[in-house]
């Protein structure tokens, strides 16, 4: 996620200050701020959508399920389920110039998707921080002449080691085979037989330097241990870096989405230059993509769930930052083109990302003399232990630690700042008058409350709630809340109504042109995604992290997180269903039609279709709270 802010200008006295939420004097929303270019928004949203998950998992999954061949179901996903919801998000963002709550103007049964998706966005800001936080630690420790996770040092214990380390094995002795440790064999000149080789079980530097320094890992999630006070002060780092992107606004920091959107692909290109020219990069370059890929692995139905899940996840659709960045477009942008060009961009990126990390990994599989494959991890593994352990065998490690510690910096650093737009947009779209005039103290008390509830995961125990939060939080609900998403707008709102909405802003197309879209919003999105939903639910297992099993009660507070970010779906329903007239029946197809208030925000765009719509600014003054207010007061 990009860099974003708003435009406008904060009453402080008696000047004029220029901030973000307002408009400047360009804009076509004198109320809530356009975007200053065409090229701020493509890169927020590139920025929002190209994440942390581009480096570390997509590489991993290819590799994982058939090499190259795991590009095919890849792309199909792309065409069949991310793009039709990213191109829809946009554009609902885009007609109604509403945030993920407000937004639900266009189906007030359904605003507590929208609820939903604020939550879980806010649950996910509180630990993608203190990645960035990890992030921030490795990149201060780089600035030493020697990467203090380069070899065993003082913190290390016996299993640690930068070789693998023979423990014993079979030998022929006078025509019999014998089994003995390796010093027998050694001391005795004696030569081990092929694949009767056991090792013991060592870590490499950067694995127990990530445990035992950078983390200080307990047990287990019941052992909690200590706040690690340098990760705190990296994560209160990362929220001051966060918040003082955010007051800065789109018109006078626009520059910043530029470095922060762009510069992660320099490190890239750096870093693969570097790792081809190193001795076994080819041998990673063909594990990731395969010198033959297997084509078989097609026939699995894991890997296309795969395929399916990581577009879901990369493109960051259902999490309502989509709604919150594009609700800051001129009316007639045209939203189609920039879905295509974010998304191509996103998987683009997550496949050049692969060779670059696997060139150099390769490189750390040859000096190890190892296979590929036992170098290669996912995850924090393999942003952390895995390719910091490579980095640490180049001339000059230093430096590349830098770059790419650097780099992920940047990527979660957009990330971040568009989560954090999500919630700001809600409150502003919810109360602007109170954002108008205390967005500066609202914007610090947000940052200082989710650092503070971020210190639980800085703890010793803290990367087992890292885990935790992400295993429950940033699945089922983001699923749950795309399938209704889609549901409601195409089903009951009604999909060629929408497709109306859309030709409002982009013009009249043809019916060949609407097919495509057609087919996948009315079928195979909502299919596709049932699906996955289903197979989550199926295949589900409590959450571990490596060989550490959670105790039952982390698994309850798991349940209850994700139950509490999906149970305002019901709630508001209800709330809604209440506060209509009528009988049952007729209460809830009143809840189902779009509210008075429902169409463009400016008069000049709602045309024949939407001359009903009452203005914003006269409605304040005598409408009703809505349920999104009325949550918001409670909390």
């Amino acid at each position: 996620m990009g860099m974003l802010s708003l435009p406008g200008f904060l009453s402080c006295g008696k000047k004029k200050v220029r901030r973000r939420g307002e408009a400047g004097p360009s804009d076509e929303n004198s109320e809530r701020g356009n975007w200053s270019s065409k090229g701020d928004y493509l890169l927020s949203m590139v920025g929002y959508a190209v994440g942390l998950g581009n480096v570390w998992r997509f590489p991993y999954l290819t590799y994982q399920n058939g090499g190259g061949a795991f590009l095919i179901p890849y792309t199909l996903m792309l065409a069949l389920a991310g793009l039709p919801l990213f191109f829809l998000e946009c554009s609902l963002g885009q007609f109604g110039s509403l945030g993920p709550v407000s937004i639900w103007r266009v189906l007030p049964l359904f605003q507590g998707v929208g609820i939903t998706m604020v939550i879980i966005s806010a649950f996910v800001t509180i630990y993608y921080n203190v990645i960035i936080a990890y992030a921030l630690y490795y990149l201060f420790a780089s600035f030493q002449k020697v990467l203090p996770w380069s070899d065993c040092f003082s913190w290390a214990d016996e299993f640690c080691s930068k070789t693998q380390i023979v423990s014993d094995c079979n030998a022929t002795v006078r025509g019999q085979i014998i089994h003995a440790n390796y010093s027998y064999i050694t001391s005795n000149n004696l030569t081990c037989i092929n694949g009767t080789i056991n090792y013991k079980p060592v870590q490499f530097p950067s694995e127990q330097y990530w445990n035992k320094v950078a983390l200080q890992r307990s047990s287990g999630l019941e052992d909690t241990g200590r706040i690690v006070w340098y990760l705190a002060l990296c994560l209160l780092l990362s929220w001051i870096i966060v918040g003082a992107a955010l007051f800065k606004g789109i018109k006078s920091s626009g520059k910043v989405v530029y470095f922060t959107a762009l510069f992660p692909y320099v490190i890239l290109l750096i870093l693969l230059v570097r790792g081809a020219t190193l001795e076994g990069a080819l041998d990673g370059i063909e594990y990731y993509i395969g010198r033959q890929s297997n084509i078989t692995k097609l026939m699995e139905a894991e890997v296309w769930k795969d395929a399916a899940t990581q577009i879901f996840y990369s493109l960051s659709v259902a999490w309502g930052g989509l709604v919150a960045l594009s609700s800051y477009n001129r009316f007639h942008n045209n939203c189609y083109s920039d879905a295509i060009i974010v998304c191509v961009t996103n998987c683009v990126t997550s496949v050049f990302a692969g060779f670059a990390i696997f060139s150099i990994l390769g490189h750390m599989a040859f000096v190890s003399k190892r296979p590929v494959s036992e170098v290669v991890d996912s995850g924090f593994e393999l942003a952390f232990v895995a390719y910091p352990e490579a980095l640490s065998k180049l001339p000059v490690s230093p430096l590349w630690s830098f770059l790419f510690f650097f780099m992920l910096l940047l990527l979660g650093l957009d990330s971040q700042f568009a989560s954090i737009e999500t919630l700001t947009t809600t409150i502003q779209d919810i109360s602007p008058r109170v954002m108008r005039k205390l967005r500066l103290p609202l914007t610090i008390g947000l940052c200082a409350v989710l650092f503070f509830l971020g210190l639980v995961c800085v703890t010793q125990a803290g990367i087992y709630w890292v885990n935790l939060i992400d295993h429950f939080c940033a699945g089922w609900g983001i699923l749950i809340s795309a399938v209704l998403e889609i549901v409601g707008i195409i089903y009951i709102y009604g999909g060629n109504r929408f497709i109306e909405d859309i030709e409002m802003m982009i013009g009249k197309k043809s019916f060949y042109f609407w097919l495509w879209w057609r087919v996948c919003w009315f079928f195979i999105t909502p299919v596709l995604l049932m699906a996955i939903l289903v197979w989550s639910l199926i295949t589900f297992s409590s959450p571990t992290y490596g060989s550490v099993v959670y105790p039952t009660w982390g698994t309850a507070i798991g349940w209850c997180m994700i139950i509490f970010c999906v149970i305002w779906i019901p709630i508001v329903a209800i709330v809604k269903i209440a506060k209509a007239e009528g009988n049952l029946i007729q209460r809830i197809v009143s809840c189902c039609r779009p509210a008075e208030n429902w169409g463009p925000y400016l008069a000049i765009h709602r045309g024949e279709r939407y001359s009903h719509v009452v203005d914003p600014k006269k409605q304040k003054e005598h409408e009703i709270p809505t349920v999104s207010a009325f949550v918001y007061k409670q909390k």
